[in-house]
């Protein structure tokens, strides 16, 4: 029987496992996680009876093998929620689906709302072409916007780092308001000294043409337009977080034989002279504990990874050592009620406010997005009537002035920064709150990133390892995407497939998803 040995316990690191064991034979899987919790950056914290999602997850993909998986494994709601019931509402339901408010394990079907926070004022994310987007510029701005627009048509700057690719897209001054200070706040760089491929991934085919067409496809009811990924509006979400969704996933692998050991972080990596993984070294209750294996799927970050790895040659160990992350800070905070007036036309409890996250464009302050818990499952709140359940995001470098802040300094600066924005009047409107921190969040486009298909080689070079996911491919993947390159590995491992170009092709091609790459 074949050890297989599965780094991390996040969306890929479980989803390899569960696939290797449910579609392969003869294998023996062993997953080492870090933390005693199961999800990564997916999971989800509970404090005093309210729970936090960590930096906002829609359940959404193109690709159909993934919604194929999540159905599996938590099924679509056949009732309403609690909050469409408060409000009479209608929502879509499946014919013999779970009712959530008398089972757990079931998704919802929550419609998006995430919109941009700027000059005091709320923008459509992305930029809508409607009569409240230019009411709330001006005439004068409005024209600026347009004139630059216009130029940026005619005059396409090459797209080198992720300045020109956005000004491209969108015109100097609509780059200039929306995107420049929040791309620097997110990776503590200028977007001039970022590589344009994060926004090809993470952008895509959006800009301002796009927005014209949906909006247009709207219009005239246009059947099977194809919509972006950002311009989505539903999306599916575990009644109890995403975490939900990969405790029931960690629940199925240990029935299947898996064996998951929590605590356990990898350390070390023993490479023998055939250039085969040996071994893999990990650490748990103070002492060093070597299990080996025949095969690993690895989901720690690749420059851990590396740098723990034996015989590595000085070039790819300073290029992996070079590997920039950005880290993540969040605040939960309880309060009786927020100063922001709801003037959509979308009905919420208490009439809060219908955004899932709001992207905060104030050069005031340090507050990247907060999300409003209550929007997106009313079962992540005690008590969703009386209270608003908030996360403020923060980015951030671990070992810096904020990151080592103790919960008292960070909840003194973010709910300050609060008042200041409007979003409270006062610290008496704070009923509780909550730190959370995670480290190496977001891998980041820069320093030796651009050497980074150098690395790539060299670990493809390594027959019995496979690298997957957000961190194990220093990607910024979605969800669906880290889960598709598992797909792949063990595609590649059921098959004996040595090449691994599949692996690392996910989400690197526009249309990968759209041509149902990473079928089962």
């Amino acid at each position: 029987m074949s050890k297989v040995i599965v780094i991390g316990a996040g969306p890929a690191g479980l989803t390899a496992a569960y696939e290797l064991l449910n579609r392969g034979s003869g294998y023996d899987v062993v997953i080492l996680e870090e933390s005693d919790m199961f999800g990564g950056i997916s999971k989800t914290v509970v404090h005093n009876g309210n729970r936090m999602d960590m930096g906002g997850h829609r359940f959404f993909s193109k690709i159909p093998e993934v919604n194929e998986w999540w159905d599996k494994m938590l099924p679509m709601q056949g009732s309403p929620a609690k909050d469409d019931l408060i409000l009479n509402r209608n929502v879509s339901v499946v014919k013999g689906g779970p009712n959530p408010e008398t089972e757990n394990e079931v998704m919802l079907s929550r419609h998006r709302v995430s919109r941009i926070f700027f000059d005091n004022k709320f923008y459509d994310y992305p930029i809508s072409l409607k009569l409240e987007t230019f009411k709330n510029m001006g005439f004068f701005t409005t024209i600026k916007v347009g004139v630059s627009y216009m130029k940026a048509l005619i005059f396409k700057k090459p797209e080198t780092n992720l300045e020109n690719f956005y000004i491209n897209r969108f015109g100097k001054v609509l780059y200039s308001m929306f995107f420049e200070y929040y791309t620097e706040n997110l990776w503590g760089r200028h977007p001039s000294e970022i590589d344009a491929s994060w926004g090809n991934q993470r952008v895509k085919g959006l800009s301002i043409v796009a927005v014209i067409k949906d909006v247009f496809g709207k219009i005239f009811k246009k059947n099977n337009r194809k919509i972006e990924t950002s311009l989505i509006e539903t999306f599916r979400y575990p009644k109890l977080g995403p975490g939900q969704l990969w405790e029931v996933t960690a629940e199925k692998i240990a029935a299947m034989g898996g064996t998951i050991i929590k605590n356990a972080k990898v350390t070390g990596v023993v490479k023998g002279e055939d250039n085969l993984i040996k071994a893999v070294i990990y650490e748990k209750d103070g002492q060093q504990i070597r299990i080996d294996g025949d095969i690993v799927i690895s989901s720690m970050p690749v420059k851990d990874l590396v740098c723990g790895m034996n015989d590595v040659p000085d070039d790819i160990s300073r290029i992996a050592e070079g590997l920039p992350y950005r880290d993540y800070m969040t605040l939960g905070v309880l309060v009786n009620k927020l100063n922001l007036k709801n003037m959509t036309n979308l009905k919420t409890v208490g009439n809060i406010v219908p955004d899932c996250w709001v992207y905060v464009q104030d050069r005031r302050v340090k507050m990247g997005r907060f999300q409003i818990y209550n929007n997106w499952s009313p079962y992540l709140v005690k008590d969703i009537e009386n209270t608003v359940w908030l996360g403020l995001e923060y980015f951030v470098n671990e070992g810096d002035k904020t990151w080592n802040m103790s919960e008292e300094e960070f909840a003194d600066l973010a709910i300050n920064e609060m008042i200041s924005i409007g979003l409270i009047s006062s610290k008496n409107q704070v009923a509780d709150y909550h730190m959370e921190k995670i480290k190496k969040a977001y891998p980041a486009y820069f320093d030796t990133y651009n050497e980074i298909d150098r690395l790539v080689a060299y670990l493809s070079s390594i027959d019995n390892l496979y690298c997957v996911g957000r961190n194990g491919q220093h990607r910024y993947n979605n969800m669906d995407h880290s889960m598709c390159t598992s797909f792949e590995a063990v595609n590649n491992i059921l098959s004996g497939k040595k090449d691994k170009s599949n692996i690392w092709n996910v989400n690197t091609e526009k249309e990968y998803h759209e041509e149902n790459s990473g079928k089962k």
